[in-house]
């Protein structure tokens, strides 16, 4: 079993891939860490806090509703 999947990483997404968790079902071993949701589109990047993968927004952030 290879450990690749658990180094640090970066990930540029868009909006298709909202709403974003890690890890992503791309990834070979999606059970390696909790599933948890990356808050990306509310500040452009953001880090998961288990594998430590950075996530950046590519072209324009989503709009609020309010």
């Amino acid at each position: 079993m290879s450990n690749e999947n658990n180094t640090q990483r970066y990930v540029e997404v868009g909006a298709e891939a909202l709403p974003l968790f890690c890890p992503t079902p791309a990834v070979s071993l999606w059970s390696a860490h909790p599933r948890v949701a990356i808050p990306v589109d509310k500040l452009g990047e953001a880090r998961c806090p288990y594998c430590g993968t950075l996530y950046k927004f590519k072209g324009e952030l989503p709009r609020g509703h309010h």
